[in-house]
C-alpha cells in the first residue's frame, strides 16, 4: 500500500511582507464568501473592471477579468479562496494549459517597460508573488501538470525569474521538485490500482473455487474481529480518497460542456481516481455478498452475516459512511436478502439501525444529520480518530453534478455565474480538508491482501450461489436456477477448451 502524498506549505517570504501561506483546505473559506449579513451591509451591485460584485460578494465576471484578479501585481495578490475557486471552475471555460499561458504572459508582460533597470527592479518585487501563485496552483492541483504544456509553461516562468531574483528562482525550484514528487508517486499508485483490480482474473478465480468442493479461505479465517475490519476498510478509503484531486469532480460533468481544445486535455493522461473509488464500493458491496452466499452451513452464514453487520455498525462510528453504505448494499443484495432462514438465524436490530441510519428518504436526512455531527466533531477533535469522515460517495457526486446542473454556468450577458462556483468549491473543499486526515489505525497487512484482492462472484454466480445454500421457493426460482447452472456448464466447457488449445498449442511449439 502506498503512502499518503503530504501537502507541504510554501515557505517563500517577500522582503517587505510575508507572503499568505497554503493552508488546510477548510481555512480557505474562513470568511465565508457564500453568506451574506443584510445587518452589516446593505444588498448593493458594484461593477469594477468586469467583475460585477453584489453585497461586496464577487458574483460574476467575465472570463478575461476573472484571469486578470487571479495575477497578482507588486501590491495585489489574490484571496486564497479565490485562487481556488477560479483554479477549480475555470477548466469549464479553458483548458488549464491556456490559462497558464495566458497568467504567464500577464504576470510578465503587465510589468514591462522601455527601461531595463526598472524591469529588473520590478520583476524582483513581483517574483515572489508569482511563486507564491504557482505554490497554491501545484500544490492544490498537480495533475494540472501531467501536461506537458503545463511544465513548459513553469519551466518558462523559472527561466524567466532567474533574470529577476536568484532567490525566487531557487523557490520556483523546490515547487517543481515537490510538484514531480507528487506525480511519481500518483504514477505508482495507478501502477498499484492496475496489480490489485485485475476484474476478469478475479471472476475466473471465483468461479473455479466455487467448483472446488473445498471451501476456499474465507474472511473470518482471516479476521474475525469486526473493529478491525472497519479499521482496514477505513485505511482502504483513507488512501483512494488522497488521491482524488478537487478537479476530477469537475472533470466528471463537463464532458458536454467542454470545447474541443480542452478536450484535448481532459483526454491526455486522464486521472480516474474517482472511477477507482467508486469500482472499490462496487468490490466492496460484491465482497460482502460473496463471503455471505459462499458457506454451505447455515449456521456458518449466519455468523459471516452478524460479522459484517458488526463491522458495519464500526464504520458508523469511526466516520466512515462509504464502507459503511457498501456493506449495506451488499447485505440488501437479492442472492443476500432471499436467504431467509440465514437472516432468521440473526439478530437485526443492529442492522436496522443501520439501515435506518442511511434511509434515502427526505433526500437521506438521517445521514446528512450523522454526517454533519461527524463534520462537527472533525472541528473540535482532540484525537487523529476524531478527525475521520468518510462521506457516501456517491451521494457527494450526486449533489455536485445537481449543483452544476442547477444553474447556468454563464449569465445572459455573458458573464460567468462566479457564485455558483462559490458554492461548488465550498463543498470540494470541505472534501479536501477530509482528505488530508491521517489515519491512526494500525495496519494488519494479511486484511487488507485478503479484502483487495479475494475472488468476488459475479451477479449470476451470487444468484446460483444463493440457490445452491437455500433452495428456490417458487417455479420462477427453479427455472431461474436451471438456467443459471446451464450456463455455468456451458462457462466451464469453453474454459477447458481454451485450456486444451493453450496445451496443445505450447506442446507443438516445444
Amino acid at each position: 500500500s502506498l503512502a499518503r502524498p503530504a501537502v507541504e506549505p510554501g515557505c517563500l517570504v517577500c522582503q517587505q511582507e510575508k507572503m499568505p501561506q497554503t493552508t488546510p483546505f477548510a481555512a480557505k473559506f474562513r470568511h465565508d464568501p457564500y453568506t451574506r449579513s443584510s445587518t452589516r451591509y446593505q444588498p448593493v451591485e458594484t461593477h469594477y473592471g468586469g467583475l460585477c460584485y453584489h453585497d461586496n460578494s464577487l458574483v460574476s465576471g467575465s472570463l478575461e477579468a476573472l484571469i486578470q484578479h487571479l495575477v497578482p501585481t507588486v501590491d495585489y495578490f489574490p484571496d486564497r479562496s479565490y485562487i481556488f475557486t477560479f483554479l477549480l471552475s475555470s477548466r469549464l471555460f479553458l483548458p488549464p494549459f491556456d490559462l497558464m499561458s495566458r497568467v504567464c504572459y500577464l504576470c510578465l508582460e503587465q510589468h514591462r517597460t522601455s527601461d531595463p533597470q526598472i524591469d529588473k527592479r520590478r520583476m524582483r518585487e513581483i517574483a515572489p508573488k508569482i511563486v507564491q501563485l504557482l505554490t497554491e496552483w501545484t500544490e492544490t492541483f498537480p495533475y494540472d501538470f501531467r501536461d506537458e504544456r503545463m511544465m513548459q509553461g513553469l519551466k518558462e516562468l523559472t527561466h524567466r525569474l532567474a533574470l529577476g531574483d536568484e532567490l525566487s528562482r531557487r523557490a520556483l525550484q523546490r515547487v517543481t521538485q515537490r510538484l514531480l514528487r507528487k506525480l511519481t508517486t500518483l504514477s505508482q499508485y495507478e501502477e498499484f490500482l492496475v496489480t490489485t483490480s485485475s476484474v476478469g482474473m478475479e471472476k475466473l478465480t471465483a468461479q473455479k473455487a466455487k467448483q472446488q468442493s473445498v471451501r476456499r479461505e474465507d474472511v473470518l479465517s482471516l479476521c474475525s474481529d469486526p473493529f478491525v475490519m472497519a479499521q482496514q476498510l477505513t485505511h482502504i478509503e483513507m488512501e483512494r480518497l488522497s488521491y482524488i484531486g478537487p478537479e476530477e469532480f469537475v472533470h466528471a460533468f463537463t464532458h458536454k460542456s467542454t470545447q474541443d481544445n480542452s478536450k484535448g486535455f481532459l483526454n491526455k493522461r486522464k486521472t480516474g481516481n474517482i472511477e477507482a473509488y467508486v469500482e472499490w464500493f462496487n468490490r466492496l458491496s460484491y465482497l460482502v455478498a460473496t463471503e455471505i452466499c459462499t458457506p454451505v452451513k447455515k449456521k456458518n452464514r449466519a455468523c459471516v452475516l452478524e460479522f459484517f453487520i458488526d463491522v458495519a455498525r464500526e464504520c458508523f462510528n469511526i466516520g466512515n459512511f462509504n464502507s459503511l453504505m457498501a456493506i449495506i448494499t451488499g447485505m440488501n443484495m437479492s442472492p443476500v436478502s432471499r436467504l431467509k432462514k440465514t437472516w432468521s438465524k440473526v439478530n437485526t436490530d443492529k442492522f436496522d439501525i443501520l439501515e435506518h441510519q442511511m434511509d434515502p428518504s427526505g433526500n437521506f436526512y438521517n445521514y446528512r444529520t450523522a454526517l454533519q455531527g461527524a463534520t462537527h466533531r472533525c472541528l473540535t477533535a482532540q484525537t487523529s480518530r476524531e478527525k475521520i469522515v468518510i462521506p457516501f460517495f456517491s451521494l457527494f457526486i450526486k449533489d455536485l453534478y445537481f449543483l452544476n446542473e442547477g444553474s447556468a454556468s454563464r449569465l445572459p450577458n455573458g458573464h460567468i455565474n462566479f457564485e455558483k462556483f462559490w458554492e461548488l468549491a465550498k463543498q470540494v473543499s470541505e472534501f479536501l480538508s477530509w482528505r488530508l486526515a491521517a489515519c491512526p489505525f494500525e495496519r494488519d497487512r494479511k486484511t487488507l491482501q485478503y479484502v483487495l484482492s479475494a475472488p468476488i462472484f459475479s451477479d449470476d454466480e451470487l444468484q446460483l450461489a444463493s440457490y445452491e445454500s437455500e433452495g428456490p421457493e417458487n417455479n420462477m426460482e427453479r427455472d431461474t436456477r436451471r438456467s443459471l447452472r446451464s450456463s455455468s456448464s456451458l462457462l466451464i466447457f469453453f474454459l477447458l477448451c481454451f485450456v486444451l488449445k493453450y496445451i496443445i498449442t505450447d506442446c507443438k511449439s516445444f
